[in-house]
């Protein structure tokens, strides 16, 4: 069993710049892929990037690409995404989720899923 506790969200004005963080526990983080999702309200989840166990490879959504950054730091089991020049349109509760696969990029089947932390984007 892996528990990941996402945090870092909030409320920031359209072109601002935001770091969310989750951490893991409960089983060896280094052996576990790493992805973020998104879903807005009336919306589906979707993928927005995801990094390998040991961050040699990332893949991202193509609408952050160049704006949001994946990584992780294997000594302190957390994964953040660096989330800059943000728009209304990134609005969403973001979670993490864990895979001991490296799932191709925009798969939704992880296996560990986090309860969410909420950015809101204003205008």
């Amino acid at each position: 069993q892996v528990q990941l506790v996402e945090s870092g969200g909030g409320l920031v004005q359209a072109g601002g710049s935001l770091r969310l963080s989750c951490a893991a526990s409960g089983d060896t983080f280094s052996r576990y892929a790493m992805g973020w999702f998104r879903q807005a309200p009336g919306k589906e989840r979707e993928f927005v990037a995801v990094i390998s166990w040991t961050g040699s490879s990332t893949c991202y959504k193509d609408s952050v690409k160049g704006r949001f950054t994946i990584s992780r730091d294997n000594a302190k089991n957390t994964v953040y995404l660096q989330m800059s020049d943000l728009k209304p349109e990134d609005t969403a509760v973001y979670y993490c989720a864990a895979d001991r696969r490296y799932n191709h990029c925009g798969a939704l089947g992880y296996t560990y899923w986090g309860q969410g932390t909420q950015v809101t984007v204003s205008s």
